[in-house]
């Protein structure tokens, strides 16, 4: 029971999501940024993406196929899915554009997953018989395992979101505590010459007339 239990749970750490990438990327004002896959025909890809800084947290987004055809087209979004199975072997190209900004640069997080998620059990695809209690449990685990990972991602990107608009927040607050330091002393400064003003000329007047 020991061996079986060891195999499955190596089959269960084994059994990785679907290949693909992971990015962070800047992309500059009034710019678009483009990648390119070789895909199979018949092979399933999706796109996760999510804007992190800059603006609006907003890019235009379109997938096109190795024939140039329009695949997914969105403007200004925040973050979104797409998912697709290739209908044509060859280079798929999926971009991201800001040029409909003139100053804000933003930051991209994107996602791209290729091909479908093996079984985590062997021949699980093609078994008959119900699932012992231990597969169960490991086919359990491992669909846990991936909500955990997407949920990490997603409060990742989301606490980077945060902690830059906090930093945003602070250095508004110290240039508008700085600026009224300065205006506090412009004006006291003032005031003191405005009432040294007023005394020097009191004292002048007498003066004046007895001379």
């Amino acid at each position: 029971m020991g061996g079986r239990a060891l195999c499955w749970l190596l089959w269960l750490l084994q059994a990785g999501r679907a290949g693909g990438a992971e990015l962070t990327f800047e992309l500059p004002d009034s710019a678009r940024q483009c990648f390119h896959q070789r895909l199979q025909r018949g092979l399933k890809f999706t796109l996760d993406f999510q804007v992190i800084t800059g603006g609006h947290y907003d890019v235009d987004c379109y997938v096109e196929d190795p024939n140039g055809k329009t695949l997914y087209k969105e403007a200004k979004k925040q973050y979104d899915s797409f998912s697709h199975r290739a209908e044509a072997a060859g280079v798929y190209t999926f971009c991201f554009s800001n040029e409909f900004s003139t100053f804000s640069h933003k930051t991209v997080y994107f996602d791209f997953q290729v091909g479908d998620e093996p079984p985590i059990l062997p021949d699980m695809s093609h078994r008959v018989t119900a699932l012992t209690q231990m597969e169960s449990a490991c086919v359990t685990i491992h669909e846990a395992l991936n909500t955990v990972i997407d949920s990490q991602t997603h409060y990742r990107l989301r606490e980077a979101q945060d902690r830059i608009r906090a930093e945003e927040l602070n250095n508004h607050v110290s240039y508008w505590s700085v600026g009224e330091t300065i205006l506090l002393l412009v004006v006291s400064v003032s005031q003191v010459m405005l009432l040294k003003s007023f005394f020097t000329e009191t004292r002048a007047t007498p003066g004046a007339v007895s001379t």
